[in-house]
């Protein structure tokens, strides 16, 4: 199945000069939703991991679906003030402003392997921020999957620099 025809491009979204990849359209279709999902699994076996991890929002979407399936534990990477417990926190750069994300201290053991997940990667800000937040609660990344790569905004690039293992079911340019 042909996942790239289920994504809707919405430009100028959230702000003027951005081409918005819309993953909407692909999770209302079921049979797309369960490709993505399956495709997901298939890529996630070049792994190993003790946990999911996903960042708020649209990654919750797909790796819950995801660890529900490899019944691994999920954690919830959130933005700031989410959480209720204790927190560690990563600032960073996202293509169109700066965010906060954080993770509950007590989500991850020392040592364990976790694997993020999320909807799209573009300048790869989000996904670096993610693996900080891996690493200050003392576990190691894995690996992501992103469902989407706009590969000309070189997110994966960086990340495999960073010399993490990066795997993604769709490429788009991001402008």
């Amino acid at each position: 199945m042909d996942l790239k025809k289920f994504i809707r491009s919405i430009p100028d979204y959230p702000k003027k000069g951005i081409l918005f990849r819309d993953i909407t359209t692909l999770i209302k279709d079921e049979k797309a939703f369960e490709e993505t999902i399956n495709q997901i699994i298939e890529k996630s076996e070049k792994f190993n991991f003790n946990k999911i991890a996903a960042i708020e929002s649209r990654g919750f979407i797909f790796a819950s679906a995801v660890s529900f399936a490899l019944k691994k534990p999920f954690i919830m990477l959130r933005k700031k003030n989410k959480l209720p417990a204790d927190t560690h926190s990563v600032d960073f750069e996202l293509e169109y402003g700066k965010a906060t994300i954080e993770i509950h201290k007590d989500s991850i053991d020392q040592g364990e392997k976790v694997l993020i997940i999320d909807d799209l990667i573009a300048t790869g800000g989000t996904a670096e921020a993610a693996a900080k937040l891996i690493d200050l609660s003392k576990g190691s990344v894995a690996g992501f999957i992103f469902v989407i790569n706009l590969f000309d905004l070189k997110g994966c690039d960086k990340l495999i620099k960073l010399g993490y293992e990066v795997e993604n079911l769709i490429n788009f340019p991001g402008h």
